[in-house]
């Protein structure tokens, strides 16, 4: 009897320890992190920052005025452009009554008139260069960053600030070779961040096509397979998620992670 309460305790054991394998199998996600395109917005020209409408964290509409900067020079190239265009049209007009009384030449005319659309055309541009003093916000979204306030001079080309659209925002997280084949594009993912209560679905959108290391920095207390691919997935909730949080990705044919110790759903792939 001794004996038989001795097996059945080790096969008990046995069982248990299977059982624990298996859900800790089920309940391994990957590791991750949220990362989005920002749109950058910022002058074409140099200059100085005048005024600064929004806040980091302030929501903007596509349109909805950002900052202006300083268009002194803007405005001085205006005033030479209209200045030289009012010549163009006195040379012109004088060219046509010349032609019109057989005093002038056609060489003169076509000089005279050449000479007005060039600048009116340069009139044009200084007042497109004016205009764009003042900038808008191009997209819908949320103002992730400000590198510069007012009174500061920005370069050319520099950005001001940046705005965060939510549907430029991804989970970014990499799957171990051996997995690879059982990811495919537009599949389902679940997303699991601290206080992001219940979880977030993204479809993958991107599938790195070459393999590379583990990264250095990856939110994971266990070591992870050497060689992995990159993947990103689109939330279908992105305001609910923060740049650079981490988060675990648990695919559909994982099923849901369950705790040490409990059994696994039915039905949920190993």
């Amino acid at each position: 009897m001794k004996r038989a309460a001795l097996v059945a305790c080790v096969l008990a054991l046995g069982v248990a320890m299977l059982g624990l394998g298996g859900c800790d199998q089920a309940a391994k996600p990957y590791q991750g992190w949220i990362e989005a395109n920002l749109i950058f917005v910022g002058p074409d020209e140099a200059g100085r920052v005048q005024t600064l409408s929004v806040r980091e964290g302030d929501h903007v509409d596509a349109g909805q005025p950002l900052m202006t900067i300083d268009d002194d020079l803007q405005r001085a190239d205006l005033n030479m452009t209209e200045a030289t265009l009012a010549n163009a049209q006195q040379t012109f007009q004088r060219a046509l009554q010349l032609v019109k009384t057989g005093a002038g030449t056609q060489k003169d005319f076509d000089a005279a008139q050449a000479a007005l659309r060039e600048a009116d055309a340069r009139v044009v541009t200084s007042k497109t260069r004016l205009a764009r003093r003042k900038l808008a916000s191009p997209v819908t979204g949320t103002v992730e960053q400000v590198y510069f306030r007012p009174g500061e001079m920005v370069a050319a080309g520099k950005p001001v600030l940046a705005v965060l659209p939510p549907g430029n925002m991804k989970v970014r997280f990499f799957v171990p070779e051996p997995e690879l084949a059982k990811i495919a594009y537009g599949d389902i993912v679940d997303v699991h961040c601290d206080a992001c209560g219940k979880d977030i679905q993204a479809r993958v959108s991107f599938i790195a096509r070459s393999a590379e290391f583990t990264p250095p920095v990856i939110y994971s207390l266990e070591e992870r397979a050497k060689l992995v691919f990159r993947v990103e997935a689109l939330p279908t909730a992105p305001t609910r998620l923060r740049v650079g949080q981490p988060v675990d990705v648990l695919p559909a044919w994982k099923g849901t992670p369950v705790a040490q110790g409990t059994k696994p759903a039915e039905g949920a792939k190993p």
